[in-house]
């Protein structure tokens, strides 16, 4: 049973995403300190679905494709969600979203490309892009505003979807868990790459 835990963190994940959106059609009076709530427990189940699928010996290549599917679905869930709820925020802020949402597709585009498979890369600067997301999000949901955050955000986001770009670019094979483009090089080069026991799988 203890060898499903991370699948079923990885399918909650889907549920609060849906939840979200679910619940921020209601506008009622508790849906910030909710939608917060949720989201944190959506980033946990991000955090520890990994961690616990290494610690078990279970991370296999379908588990981490299907990890980054639904991390998309999840976040762009939680988007829709703070949209209903903020929609001024994403019309005056549409350009830069428009510009990070194609770099994202290129992303993917390349992947598919290459190795007819989706991204499961789950670099250490998409990691840190995650954080600032999460962070940028439930400011958002607070304030319905976000300046210096939502910029950091942007540049940052580009930056790194350019960096996954490269590594797949670089890669011979589909590969997961690669931590950055340094680490793609080296094993293009057929060299061995040491991952974080706890991070990368």
């Amino acid at each position: 049973m203890k060898t499903k835990i991370p699948a079923l963190l990885i399918y909650l994940r889907l549920v609060i995403g849906l939840i979200l959106i679910f619940l921020s059609c209601l506008h009622f009076d508790g849906y910030k300190t909710t939608a917060i709530i949720l989201l944190t427990t959506g980033l946990l189940t991000d955090i520890f679905d990994g961690i616990i699928a290494r610690q078990l010996k279970i991370s296999t290549q379908k588990l981490r494709r299907l990890d980054s599917t639904i991390d998309q679905i999840f976040f762009i869930s939680v988007a829709i969600a703070t949209y209903i709820q903020c929609p001024d925020f994403f019309k005056s802020n549409a350009v830069k979203l428009g510009i990070l949402i194609m770099f994202e597709a290129l992303t993917y585009l390349v992947s598919f490309l290459k190795f007819k498979k989706e991204i499961a890369t789950h670099s250490i600067g998409a990691k840190v892009w995650t954080l600032l997301l999460f962070a940028t999000l439930i400011q958002v949901i607070v304030q319905c505003q976000s300046t210096i955050l939502f910029n950091i955000l942007f540049w940052v986001g580009l930056l790194t979807r350019i960096e996954i770009a490269a590594i797949i670019l670089a890669l011979k094979n589909w590969t997961n868990d690669v931590p950055s483009f340094y680490h793609a090089l080296k094993l293009s080069r057929g060299e061995e790459i040491k991952r974080h026991k706890m991070f990368n799988g």
